[in-house]
Formats: structure tokens, C-alpha cells, sequence
């Protein structure tokens, strides 16, 4: 939705002015600055709700001034209750209903309020500051904290000037292709991670870090299959209709896949008007489900549009990959959400996605190839390690990797943290500190599957898909707002036998019965491409210059920890054919145009 921005550093307005210009994609409709003691709080508009500019920010209500990006989709529920306590209103946004209820019940108001949100507030009276994010991690929030100099924003790029490069992060970007919270690329800075929220007091230079929403240990609930689909089937529908409150056109992304159809299958149905659909194709069937899309879009009567991608649209894009994706981010889907959100802004402002849906109802193929392979890590580890002899696996022809990981691999969670690592492969020495962020999905659960599913929720879909769909949609100042990430979906989903959400070659069981309602079966049960990019043939093919180019010796050796012996034969070995090693390239060629970039 929007950009904000705040610092305590006495930079002259001039300078606030470029941070804040240099991600004003984030929010074109308006610009404001405002000085509070020794606080400049900045705010870029993308107009949403409430068009008129009393509804501009930095917004100001007695001792309380607030910068706020996102959406609080319940705000007229939260505003009534307001209302009933004596507090009056002066505009229709959700950014009045969020400082207000502040004032009112302080930290509190983060129980009340369901949206996706990065907010600061500042109360002069007291002189502290008060800042969350939401409880998935949609909305990024970025902070730099040193020697109590202070800045916050919605991106890194205006906070980098100066910095050193984390070279921590550099390894956990070439483990994970991505750098996730509280890491980020430059140091002393860092990411709030979703669920928590920070206090600092300005007079003592305190701050202070607490978690107000996590996930919680799964209580199985004990419901007929029947009750839960209907169940869930309302909670998806009024997850859809709150997140139609527009005061601006929507639309709605729609793939081939079972949850943007969905999403899509029901806002057809609770939205009064015909709504506007959008889907990218590849000019590589194998990897395009613009045909199936539009099937989709036909039986539910939406205003569809397809755009066919193919390689020169990645190449133009990939300058505004660097400029909007200002950390180094490597899932090379990025490029088709690019695109997508680049065609839907001539049409919608605000648009529906699936995003979500996989994590909470088991949806990933590796979900599958973690079931296939379980049987093997409850061989005893000694016996595995024998069997892990690359000469027996030669003899008996075994050549997926899910199988020698799961020989390799000592117990039932270090198979599941593979699934987010590649485990050092291009690092001269291995560095997995980092992971002790997120090891609560240890306790949570005691089924295989949902430990997985837990570990994805808290780690790739805030760090990777989250934002992907962030910075895709922002580049374009498009707002993207997922059903299937309201936090009472994901609650809801973890309740429900895992049978009802995981078969045998039956993945998202539920959601797919409840899809029969409005698209017929042999329509959508067909095979799933999945939103990528053929990255690994252009690499060999149209892009090969701009790979070389970008890969030299030169970069390679500046990149902190990196293996470049290694790099440069599985590069080889890609670009002659011998072997797929698309997804190591890919990662170091982001990262050498972000070093480019940022001149670092």
C-alpha cells in the first residue's frame, strides 16, 4: 500500500526527500514529511481506502503521530467499537481507526486488528516509539539501530548509504536465496520479524523486541470431514470480502493453480460487480498455464487478461529487479511477478492472489518427497550412512537427491531443514546459526507434515513469497492482499486432521472439494506447472552474454565465503548441458547486479 520512513539522524529535509524518492514506487499519490521533536517521520501514499487527503500521512491525533503501510481489513468492526466507547472520527480510513485504537488500548490493539500492517506511532508525551508488524510477515519492516541513531522503512535501499556489507548474510543468501529476518545485507540493520513488535524509549535509548503472535501447539480438533469444509469454506469466503474494501478498481490473479482459482471462484461470486482476472503465460508449454487459466476465467465469468512472456521481457526486466528487490533476492519467479503486476496496474490498483495457500493446506511437491522418503530416516542412522556410499547408490541406480539427503541426514527435522538450505554447496565453510530463529516448529507439532508446513510458514513464506509479492506488486504500486494469509485461515488450517488437507497423491484435498463447488473437477485437475521462469534454458541460450558478463573473476573472488572453484565448474558443467545447476547461477548473477547496484 504505502512506504514509510523515520529517523531520529538530523538529516536536512533535502535528503529525506531522496531516501523517500528513491522508493516512491512504493506510494505516488502523495509524499509527506513531518518533524516531531527530534523525529522526521516520512510517508509515501498509495491511495486505497478513503481517497481524500485528509487521510494523507504522517497522521497526527493528540500526542500520537503514525506512519502505517498496509491494510486493516476489520477496521470498521474495530472503528464501531470505537465509536462506542466516545471517540469520534474525522475520515473513512483505516489509518485513523489504527492510531486511535492505539490511544486507546496501547499494544492491545494488535489482538484486535486483522490485516497486513508495518506501523510506527510516536507519543511526544512520553517520548517512546512504538512499532509492529503484521502476524505473517506481509508487510516488510525494515530498522537501523547503532549507538541510538535510528531509521526505519519500508525498504533497505534508503538505509544502506554508508553501511558494510553483512558478510553473515552473504552465506545465508547463498544457502537459502534469500536473507531472511531479523538478517539483512547491511550491518546493523535488521528486519522485525513478523508477530513482534518494538518499543524504544528515546529518553534512555532502551529498545526493546516482544513477540505477540506465534504459531501455537496443534490441538487436533474433532470435526466430520463435511463440517470442516464448510467451515473453512465461510471463513475463506469472509477472508475474500473483507479484502474487497476498495475504494479504488480491483482484480484478481489467477493461474492454473487450486488457490488463486479459488480465491478467484469467490470473489466472482460475493463481489457485486464482474471481476478482472490476470494470468502470465510462457511462450515454453512446459512451463505455461495461461490455456487453463482462462478455462478458469471462462466458467466464472471474469474479465480475463493473458500476457505471454518469453525471454526478452526477463531480460528488460531485470533492472527493476535490482531497483525494487534492493537486497538480493534469487527466486527467479520474481521476474513473472514482475510482469504480472506490471500488466494489472493498467487495469486494477488493488488485487487478490493465492498466495498461502500451499503452506496451510500441504500443497509443495517437496511436501510429497518429504512423505516418499520419510520411511528411509527412521533406518537407523548407521546403517544409512553405509547405504549413502555414492559406489552403492551407483549399483542400484538411486540418483534423487530427496533420497541421498535422507540417508545423509541424522534425524526427522534435520530432513525437513534441507528442504530450506542447500546445505554449504557453494560455501567454503558452512554456516547454520542462523536457523536457531526459526526452531520453534520443533515443538509446535508432533506430525512430520506439519513440522514442514511450520517451518515454511514462518520461514520461506515471510522471507521469500511474501516478499516476492511485496516488492513485484510495490514496483508497479499495486496492493496484493492473499485470503489464504489472514491469520485465522492459517489458525483454522492447522486444526484439521492432516487427512483432510493431505492424501496420497491428493494434495490440498479440502480446498480442491470445496473448488468443485464452482469449477468442475476434470477442469482443474490438471497438472500444475508452477509460477517460474525458464530461467535455465535462457541462461544457455538468449541470456548466456549477460551471464558471462556478469560472473567474472573479478566478482566472484570479491564475494564473501563463496567456493569460486566450485561455482565455476558447475557453471560450466550447466552451460554445456551436463547438469542443471540453474538455481546456484541464477542466485550469484542477482547478486553480482546488486553489487553493481549498490557499489558495494
Amino acid at each position: 500500500m504505502c512506504g514509510i520512513y523515520l529517523t531520529n539522524i538530523p538529516y536536512e529535509e533535502g535528503i529525506i526527500k531522496e531516501k523517500l524518492k528513491s522508493i516512491s514506487f512504493r506510494g505516488p499519490d502523495y509524499t509527506g514529511i513531518k518533524k516531531v521533536n527530534d523525529l522526521t517521520f516520512g510517508h509515501l501514499r498509495l491511495s486505497i481506502l478513503d481517497l481524500d487527503p485528509r487521510s494523507n500521512q504522517p497522521m497526527v491525533y493528540e500526542s500520537l503521530t503514525l506512519v502505517f503501510n498496509g491494510e486493516i481489513y476489520n477496521y470498521k468492526t474495530v472503528k464501531k467499537e470505537l465509536i462506542d466507547l466516545g471517540y469520534t472520527f474525522k475520515t473513512e480510513s483505516d489509518t485513523e481507526v489504527l492510531l486511535i485504537g492505539y490511544k486507546h488500548w496501547g499494544k492491545s490493539l494488535l489482538d484486535k486488528i486483522n490485516g497486513m500492517f508495518a506501523f510506527s506511532i510516536y507519543d511526544a508525551t512520553t517520548n517512546k516509539l512504538f512499532s509492529a508488524r503484521d502476524r505473517i510477515g506481509v508487510k516488510p519492516f525494515y530498522y537501523y539501530w547503532h549507538n541510538g541513531r535510528l531509521e526505519i522503512c519500508s525498504q533497505i535501499r534508503p538505509l544502506l548509504e554508508g553501511k558494510s556489507i553483512n558478510e553473515e548474510a552473504i552465506s545465508i543468501y547463498l544457502d537459502t536465496d534469500y536473507i531472511p529476518s531479523p538478517y539483512t545485507i547491511a550491518e546493523n540493520v535488521f528486519k522485525l520479524q513478523s508477530g513482534n513488535y518494538m518499543e524504544i524509549d528515546l529518553n534512555t535509548n532502551q529498545l526493546t523486541i516482544e513477540e505477540y503472535w506465534n504459531l501455537q501447539d496443534v490441538k487436533i480438533r474433532d470435526i466430520t470431514y463435511e463440517d470442516a469444509k464448510n467451515e473453512l469454506h465461510e471463513l475463506l469466503k469472509d477472508a475474500v470480502k473483507i479484502r474487497l474494501q476498495s475504494d479504488v478498481p480491483i482484480g484478481s490473479f489467477l493461474s492454473g493453480g487450486i488457490d488463486s482459482s479459488l480465491v478467484s471462484s469467490i470473489a466472482s461470486k460475493v463481489s457485486p460487480t464482474q471481476i478482472n482476472t490476470f494470468s502470465i503465460g510462457f511462450d515454453d508449454p512446459n512451463y505455461d498455464e495461461s490455456k487453463i487459466a482462462e478455462q478458469y476465467a471462462e466458467i466464472i465469468d471474469s474479465n480475463h487478461t493473458t500476457t505471454i512472456c518469453g525471454p526478452n521481457d526477463i531480460l528488460e526486466l531485470i533492472p527493476k529487479l535490482t531497483e525494487v528487490y534492493d537486497e538480493p533476492f534469487a527466486d527467479s519467479s520474481a521476474l513473472p511477478s514482475l510482469l504480472l503486476n506490471k500488466i494489472t496496474k493498467q487495469y486494477v490498483t488493488v488485487a487478490l492472489s493465492g498466495d498461502g495457500g500451499d503452506e496451510s493446506f500441504i500443497g509443495y511437491p517437496y511436501f510429497d518427497s518429504l512423505i516418499r522418503n520419510k520411511f528411509i530416516i527412521d533406518i537407523p542412522y548407521w546403517i544409512r550412512k553405509i547405504l549413502a556410499n555414492p559406489k552403492l547408490l551407483k549399483i542400484f541406480g538411486i540418483n534423487s537427491h530427496r533420497v541421498r539427503n535422507a540417508l545423509k541426514t541424522k534425524t526427522r527435522n534435520d530432513f525437513i531443514e534441507n528442504i530450506y538450505t542447500r546445505k554449504g554447496f557453494l560455501l567454503k565453510e558452512k554456516r547454520q546459526d542462523w536457523m536457531k530463529h526459526y526452531q520453534g516448529y520443533k515443538k509446535w507439532s508432533n506430525i512430520f507434515l506439519q513440522k514442514a508446513a511450520d517451518l515454511n510458514i514462518k520461514l520461506w513464506l515471510e522471507n521469500n513469497s511474501n516478499v516476492k509479492v511485496d516488492r513485484a506488486s510495490m514496483a508497479y504500486s499495486v496492493e496484493v492482499r492473499s485470503p489464504f494469509l489472514d491469520y485465522r485461515v492459517v489458525e483454522y488450517a492447522r486444526t484439521l486432521p492432516m487427512h483432510f488437507r493431505y492424501e496420497k497423491g491428493r494434495q490440498k484435498k479440502i480446498l480442491r472439494d470445496i473448488l468443485k463447488e464452482y469449477i468442475p473437477e476434470e477442469v482443474f485437475n490438471q497438472p500444475k506447472q508452477g509460477f517460474s521462469a525458464p530461467i535455465r534454458k535462457w541462461m544457455r541460450k538468449e541470456l548466456r552474454e549477460e551471464f558471462d558478463a556478469a560472473l567474472n573473476d573479478e566478482f566472484l573472488n570479491r564475494v564473501p565465503n563463496l567456493n569460486v572453484k566450485k561455482f565455476k565448474r558447475i557453471y560450466i558443467d550447466h552451460m554445456n548441458g551436463k547438469e542443471d545447476h540453474s538455481v546456484y547461477i541464477w542466485k550469484l548473477f542477482v547478486l553480482s547486479k546488486w553489487y553493481k547496484e549498490f557499489n558495494f
